[in-house]
């Protein structure tokens, strides 16, 4: 996101380490709706620390000898951290949760309900983060940023971790809606750039030079997708349409969502020059309370309830039965389409079938607090604040720090596919 602009400019960052220990960012999810304690889902409050949801997942059902599926869940939480989310598991019996013990996780309360926990179902995601090796003594000067961004809002830009430890996940899903397999699959599992090291990146050299049963028993065993697609290159006559067919249709549709969030990005880029919280005719403005769209047609009518975040302009998850706006707001969203060679009807071409939706251009947090604290590793400075499930802690943090460990907030999860 470092390309991305910064909304408080006349504050300048201060410098900090994030998440020195996974103890320091903790994340807990607002449920959408409470459990009625009836019904034949088994609901758990789980805690995990220094492990990513999936794998999390993965860990409960081989202990339950249950499918992957079979546990819902409302979003993916950052692995370099502690997170605690409820999940769900369907005819199973409390005491089968109680008596689990594994390692960092530990499940804290459980109750039943009637439905099974779904991607998405989440009102808000609660975070308490210390940051170290900072200046504590800016802190009025950043609690003054931190009150400004909880009045005014901040862009809803989608993070740096959406797209990878490479920063190019939206660049294999654009190729993929290009219908464009050679450079999906070469982006994927070749050229090396300078954030691969070790076996990723003699893997990816291996590909490179056409090496391809060489390169799949390189890369490292949860590669999986690199893997397959690799043995599906190793067997006859290399086909890089198929190799990208042998990739789950999920992986797939994640990559093309990464690139829905960077276009995104885009258009909140273009509009951000104007103020993320002015009205334009045709815009299709988002209301926070709950979450649906309407088109302006009077913004002298509507603006007002924008200046009171009652509403804000939306912005286009790209896809083929996304609502369009009209007027100037149509207009960026197509430069932005047409800069990247795409028509409108792109994203239903071939097999892809990718619907697409709006999103608020600008959020902000709920009960923001900034204070200074201390503990056997020094002293820090405490940042809580509360924020809509999608919306990304590190877009906040960015505003207010220079992190020294970028690489820790790349891990950072989302909550759901754009699609």
């Amino acid at each position: 996101m470092t390309e991305l602009p910064r909304i408080l400019t006349n504050l300048h960052p201060a410098p900090g380490l994030i998440k020195q220990d996974y103890t320091d960012f903790v994340v807990e999810e607002v449920p959408l709706y409470p459990a009625d304690g009836d019904g034949t889902h088994t609901y758990f409050l789980l805690e995990k620390a220094g492990l990513g949801t999936l794998q999390a997942i993965a860990d409960l059902a081989r202990a339950l000898n249950v499918r992957r599926h079979d546990i819902g869940f409302a979003g993916l939480k950052d692995a370099r951290a502690v997170t605690r989310q409820w999940m769900s598991i369907e005819h199973i019996q409390p005491e089968q949760l109680e008596r689990l013990s594994l390692p960092r996780l530990r499940i804290l309360e459980i109750t039943r309900h009637r439905n099974k926990i779904r991607l998405g179902h989440l009102k808000a995601n609660h975070f308490v983060i210390k940051v170290r090796q900072t200046e504590p003594n800016r802190l009025a000067e950043l609690q003054d940023g931190l009150a400004q961004l909880a009045q005014t809002g901040l862009p809803n830009w989608f993070g740096a971790q959406r797209f990878g430890y490479r920063g190019d996940t939206w660049a294999i899903g654009r190729a993929i809606v290009k219908q464009q397999p050679d450079e999906a699959i070469d982006l994927l599992l070749g050229r090396a750039t300078a954030a691969d090291s070790g076996p990723t990146r003699h893997a990816r050299n291996l590909y490179d030079h056409g090496r391809f049963a060489e390169a799949a028993r390189t890369w490292p065993a949860m590669f999986h997708t690199e893997r397959r697609a690799l043995n599906t290159l190793a067997r006859g006559a290399p086909n890089r349409r198929k190799a990208l067919a042998s990739i789950d249709r999920t992986t797939r549709n994640f990559y093309v969502s990464a690139y829905q969030s960077h276009l995104f990005n885009q258009v909140v880029a273009a509009r951000l020059p104007m103020g993320l919280a002015t009205l334009q005719v045709g815009d299709l403005a988002w209301r926070h309370a709950s979450g649906a769209v309407f088109r302006v047609e009077d913004t002298a009518a509507e603006q007002p309830r924008a200046d009171a975040f009652e509403i804000s302009p939306s912005g286009p998850l790209f896809g083929y039965r996304m609502t369009e706006p009209t007027g100037e707001p149509a207009a960026i969203e197509a430069a932005i389409l047409a800069h990247q060679g795409l028509e409108p009807d792109a994203f239903r071409a071939g097999r892809l079938r990718v619907k697409g939706s709006r999103r608020a251009m600008r959020f902000r947090p709920e009960g923001p607090r900034l204070s200074l604290g201390a503990d056997e590793r020094g002293p820090y400075l405490e940042l809580e604040f509360m924020l809509p499930r999608g919306c990304y802690a590190t877009a906040l943090l960015r505003e207010l720090f220079v992190p020294a460990d970028a690489d820790a907030l790349a891990s950072e999860e989302t909550e759901e596919p754009t699609q």
